[in-house]
């Protein structure tokens, strides 16, 4: 294993510790860990995790290695929009774009967690915290009028939307990208 200084502090590089805890996470919550490592975080590159995956070969959990490895995408912001992401796709609807600027005729209208541009759909997870902090519930209504204004469908998402009720989050946006896609987006 490589090693890292930071603040004086000796530590196992972020590529290396990605691929040690693959025994003791689930698919997904390596997958989320490797979201945050090449997206927000932006400790490694893709290029890096790929690399030390490689150097596993034969090692205990490889093979989930490889597997999230597959599933892992730059530009999630949060575990939500990971497991957003993971529910659409793996239900077999398209990659959305993650964190997509929304622009209208040249003016920026937004940034939303995923998006499906050629439909006009947008989707924003919303965890407790869009709740709680008011500042944050102000600005997620603000997003929403001014993606209805530029004829945009806004579809917030729970933890409820990526658990239990994914079958239903999966058929809406199925059914909104069918709609949209068709020319015949209504707000």
């Amino acid at each position: 294993m490589r090693v890292v200084w930071m603040r004086g502090v000796p530590l196992t590089h972020p590529a290396d510790t990605f691929a040690a805890l693959a025994p003791f996470l689930s698919l997904d919550e390596l997958i989320v860990a490797g979201d945050a490592l090449v997206g927000w975080l932006g400790w490694v590159t893709l290029a890096d995790l790929a690399a030390v995956v490689r150097r596993r070969r034969g090692c205990r959990g490889v093979v989930k290695l490889r597997a999230a490895l597959a599933e892992i995408r730059s530009g999630a912001r949060s575990p939500g929009e990971t497991r957003a992401r993971l529910v659409l796709t793996r239900a077999g609807l398209p990659q959305p774009l993650l964190n997509h600027d929304v622009v209208v005729d040249g003016r920026w209208i937004a940034c939303v967690d995923l998006a499906y541009p050629d439909a006009r759909v947008a989707i924003e997870y919303e965890s407790d915290l869009h709740r709680s902090d008011p500042a944050t519930f102000r600005k997620d209504l603000t997003r929403g009028e001014l993606l209805k204004d530029e004829d945009w469908w806004l579809v917030r998402a729970t933890a409820d939307d990526v658990g239990p009720s994914a079958s239903r989050f999966v058929a809406r946006i199925s059914r909104l990208l069918a709609v949209g896609r068709a020319g015949r987006h209504r707000p």
